[in-house]
Order: C-alpha cells, then sequence, then structure tokens
C-alpha cells in the first residue's frame, strides 16, 4: 500500500502545527521544505528537535531542498554553497532514517527532493538563447561533479536524490537527469499536478525512466494548454484537492504502488489536504482520524 504523507503547509507557522496535523490525518510523513525560512539547514541539523515531535506522533520525514538550488551556477562561490547545502541536508537525513525505519515502509529510500534550475537565459530579436544549453560542456561538468560528490556523502546510507518535474524539463537538463540516474544514488519524482498543468510534455521522459520513479507528489489538475481549452475559458491548475481536477488519480496511484513509491498530497492549504484525505478514504481507505 503506498505511503502517504504532507507538504510543509503556509498556514501552519510551527513544526508542531504541521506534525500535529499529519497525526490527525492518519498520513505517515511531512516532506520538510527548505524554501521556508523555519527549516533552512540550521534547524534541520536540530535533530532532537525534529525527533522528539515525529516520535511523540509516529510519523517520519522527507525533504525538499531549495527550489533554488543551482549546483551549475558558473559562479562557483554560488555553486559551491548550494553542494555545501546538499551535503549538509544528507548529513542531516542520515540522522533522521531511523524514523522513517520505526514509522515507514523501510523498503522505500528515504527522499531529498530536487528541482533542476533552468539557469538565465539572452533573449535576441528571434529567440531565446538557454545559457546552459549554449554552455552545455560546463553545465555537465558541474552535474558529474555533484553526482560524484553526492555519491560520497551519501555512502551506505538508504538515501536517494529524486529529481522532480516542474514546467518542463529542457533538453539539456533531459541529458543531464540521465547522466545522475545512472548512479543509483538519484532517481525520479513524478508531480503528476505539475505535468497536468503544462499539457503533459514531461510525461514521455518521466515514463521512458519509470523503472527510477520512487516518490510522487500528488495533486489534482487542469489542462488548459490546449487551444479549444482556452478557448473555452479553461485555465491551466495543479496543487488542487483530490478530486478537484481532471487527473486519472487511480492510474498515477496505482503507478506508485507498482514502483513502492511514497507519495506527498501536495496540496498548498489545510483545507485541501483535509479534502485529498477525505477522497483517499473514499477510495483507499486512508482514516481521517480528526
Amino acid at each position: 500500500m503506498v505511503c502517504f504523507g504532507m507538504p510543509t503547509l503556509i498556514e501552519n507557522r510551527t513544526l508542531e502545527e504541521n506534525v500535529a496535523l499529519c497525526s490527525s490525518l492518519g498520513l505517515r510523513f511531512i516532506e520538510l521544505n527548505m524554501n521556508f525560512p523555519e527549516y533552512q539547514l540550521e534547524r534541520l541539523e536540530e535533530t532532537e528537535e525534529l525527533i522528539r515531535p515525529a516520535e511523540q506522533a509516529g510519523i517520519f520525514y522527507t525533504i525538499h531542498l531549495d527550489e533554488n538550488l543551482n549546483i551549475a551556477d558558473f559562479n562557483s562561490l554560488v555553486s559551491g554553497a548550494y553542494l555545501e547545502t546538499v551535503r549538509r541536508s544528507i548529513e542531516a537525513a542520515g540522522k533522521l532514517l531511523f524514523l522513517r525505519d520505526r514509522y515507514g515502509d523501510s523498503t522505500q529510500p528515504l527522499t531529498l527532493n530536487m528541482h533542476m534550475h533552468h539557469g538565465i537565459f539572452i533573449t535576441l530579436p528571434d529567440r531565446k538563447v538557454q545559457m546552459y544549453d549554449r554552455d552545455f560542456d560546463t553545465y555537465m561538468k558541474s552535474f558529474a561533479e555533484f553526482r560524484s560528490l553526492c555519491e560520497e556523502w551519501i555512502g551506505d546510507k538508504d538515501i536517494i536524490i529524486a529529481v522532480e518535474n516542474t514546467d518542463g524539463f529542457r533538453e539539456y537538463e533531459k541529458k543531464a537527469i540521465e547522466y545522475l540516474l545512472e548512479s543509483p544514488k538519484f532517481g525520479l519524482t513524478w508531480d503528476i499536478g505539475h505535468s497536468k498543468g503544462i499539457g503533459e510534455k514531461d510525461v514521455p521522459f518521466i515514463m521512458e525512466h519509470r523503472d527510477r520513479l520512487i516518490h510522487f507528489h500528488i495533486h489534482d489538475g487542469i489542462d488548459g494548454t490546449d487551444p479549444a481549452a482556452a478557448a473555452a475559458g479553461k485555465k491551466s491548475a495543479n496543487h488542487l484537492a483530490l478530486g478537484d481536477g481532471e487527473i486519472d488519480l487511480a492510474e498515477r496511484i496505482k503507478l506508485a504502488e507498482e514502483r513502492n513509491a511514497r507519495c506527498v498530497l501536495e496540496t498548498k492549504t489545510v483545507e485541501a489536504l483535509k479534502k485529498s484525505v477525505k477522497w483517499l478514504g473514499e477510495n483507499y481507505g486512508i482514516q481521517d482520524r480528526t
């Protein structure tokens, strides 16, 4: 059975509020989001402060790395800071692994979720030029270093860095991801709402590498990208409560089950999260304990 968890919600100002909500909804884990000031490295490294409420509630944690993470930045001072962020995040995750073993499923690796940073682009009269595409060799050297360092930092710990789709992988990003996936320390996150909202353009790439899917962000979405939909006034949307969009959720959850993947119910509000748990209760037997 799929292990469901929740994201860090902006309406909850403290870890304790998130933990209490997670427990009350019958969810198993919280994905700590490093975009929030309260979940920066210094807080993640205060492992006792994270462990205490988790043990009281019987939950564990995964980690969502900062969305600005850019390990290929041309400025080595900047990329170096991001690499150090990843190193210390892996170290912190290692100290939290026992919570996964105690309250989760030890057959699923603990994930650090990451986005691919597109880099900057230069606008010409007739096109936009992505700098990482223009300087692809330099870009790939950064990912070679990144993969090697992560393999060293993770070592024999049951931790995997999962690359998430957002608004469409660029071609140079696909090549970098495929290089990362040659390592057992990397996998894929499928954010099903993101892919729906952009017309499922990432799905062929994801399905080509479905054997590396280890993590899902589950939320409903609407595809408003085709001209007919736009003419009908339908707008693209994601992060909707389960059941409020157009995604074949049963099909996506079935794949998550096949892959023994962990699933974050990545809504943005408490209300949408509760509605999603109710939907799961009606369809998958997840019990809301509020």
